[in-house]
């Protein structure tokens, strides 16, 4: 059973950066499909930055610049470095996993199966 475990979540100041982390279990990294989604309160569910089944890295364009996403296979986990965080960011963070997909599919939180807990991000101004 695959599990997904998100930290690194915390309240921080505008400018400030956050590294999230997300830990699986059960699943070792593969061609399938990650990515970190966020939901604001009131607000529908957003992709942030994902990989696909070429390891191409697609980010949102709210967060162009600002995010770096890597993954440590050894330790199947997959981090999102987010870097100048505005207030708009704040938002419960999640990662998922898909099956094989390319492109802006990434971005799209109902083709992911598999998801986390989430972590918070609070970004005050």
């Amino acid at each position: 059973q695959v599990q997904l475990v998100e930290s690194g979540g915390g309240s921080v100041q505008a400018g400030g950066s956050l590294r999230l982390s997300c830990a699986a279990s059960g699943y070792t990294f593969s061609d399938y499909c990650m990515g970190w989604f966020r939901q604001a309160p009131g607000k529908e569910p957003g992709g942030v930055a994902g990989i696909d089944s070429d390891g191409g890295i697609i980010s949102a364009d709210s967060v162009k610049g600002r995010v770096t996403l890597s993954k440590d296979g050894a330790k199947n986990t997959l981090y999102l470095q987010m870097n100048s965080l505005k207030p708009e960011d704040t938002a419960m963070y999640y990662c998922a996993v898909g099956g094989r997909c390319y492109g802006q599919i990434v971005l799209m939180d109902n083709f992911f199966v598999t998801w986390g807990q989430g972590t918070q991000v609070t970004v005050s101004s």
